[in-house]
């Protein structure tokens, strides 16, 4: 018999046929997320769980006594209790690697939108405010040859610097645990304190997980290090910025701008004084959002799941256990 898995979200007819080739299988095809309730009822006779993302807790392993392996389609993993989950030999499985280059592409573009005021300008032409060829509001802030800070130097990170080093001639610096050789070889990126970074960089990007100890690692300090026309980027987690701070920064003009793809709170609210700030660029948490890189992602997701239940080693494992060493 084959064994029996959830597929918690829709995915294409390529990914659907490669599950069903080796497991029974039944699948959530409702346009909204699937409800608590129904997921919670949906795992209770599966070996294995597809999702896009999923509290897993004693309430969830308590309605999954059967679960050998929780595959998410996506990078981050902070919603899964690690630690439990090995107690009770549940694999945890997400997708590195195949969306580096569409949310390097996405950072690129919102540093450009935010430093060339893209954003704000489409908007000034489309409600008719143009009305002359030369005005000091057109004016905005260079990229190339500019110097870019990197928090958080990995796999995204590196083919920020490349792209930032190659196609704009900008100066990389980067605070990292440990050094990143081959960037800095490459593409002249510069290993610095966390503080050097802050305070010499003309853009600052984000690019570490949330954790306990990245949790408001930017805040009114690091804001304060910055240079008044700096522009911060953050496409990692929400929760790795202060977001009052964030804002009164901004408010005060204690740095030029923001660029932010994540929230503190998402879907964001619509009071958030940031959606009314004319240098903030927004976008709705789509790092990945792009048709190839969601299918890429889903095929992972869906190989990490059949290696799970099928007495194989999933590739993307965030913890290793036991029986898999």
């Amino acid at each position: 018999m084959k064994p029996k898995v959830y597929i918690a979200k829709p995915v294409s007819e390529k990914v659907e046929n490669y599950i069903a080739a080796h497991c029974d299988y039944k699948m959530w095809r409702g346009e909204e997320n699937i409800p608590k309730d129904v997921l919670l009822e949906e795992i209770q006779d599966v070996e294995g769980l597809i999702i896009p993302k999923a509290k897993v807790d004693k309430d969830f392993i308590k309605n999954a006594p059967h679960l050998k392996i929780v595959s998410h389609i996506a990078v981050g993993y902070e919603t899964l209790d690690t630690d439990l989950m090995a107690e009770h030999e549940i694999i945890g499985t997400h997708t590195p690697y195949v969306l580096d280059d569409t949310v390097a592409d996405l950072i690129l573009g919102l540093m450009l939108s935010s430093a060339r005021r893209i954003s704000q300008l489409d908007r000034y032409v489309k409600e008719g405010k143009w009305n002359k060829l030369d005005d000091p509001f057109f004016l905005s802030k260079d990229v190339h040859h500019a110097t870019l800070g990197i928090i958080g130097m990995g796999r995204i990170g590196e083919e920020v610097a490349k792209r930032a080093s190659l196609g704009f001639d900008m100066n990389v610096l980067y605070y990292n645990r440990s050094p990143r050789p081959e960037a800095e070889e490459k593409y002249g990126a510069e290993k610095k304190t966390m503080e050097q970074v802050l305070k010499q960089s003309d853009f600052v990007l984000t690019m570490v997980p949330l954790t306990d100890e990245t949790h408001h690692l930017i805040g009114e300090k690091e804001f304060k290090m910055m240079k008044k026309d700096a522009i911060f980027i953050n496409p990692s987690r929400g929760n790795v910025v202060d977001e009052p701070a964030l804002i009164q920064a901004l408010e005060a003009n204690e740095i030029g701008g923001a660029a932010l793809d994540v929230f503190e709170t998402e879907p964001v609210d619509p009071g958030n004084p940031l959606l009314t700030m004319d240098n903030v660029v927004t976008t709705p948490h789509i790092g990945s959002a792009t048709a190839d890189a969601r299918e890429a992602m889903a095929m992972k997701a869906a190989e990490n799941l059949v290696a799970g239940v099928t007495g194989g080693k999933p590739e993307n494992v965030v913890k290793e256990l036991s029986h898999l060493v």
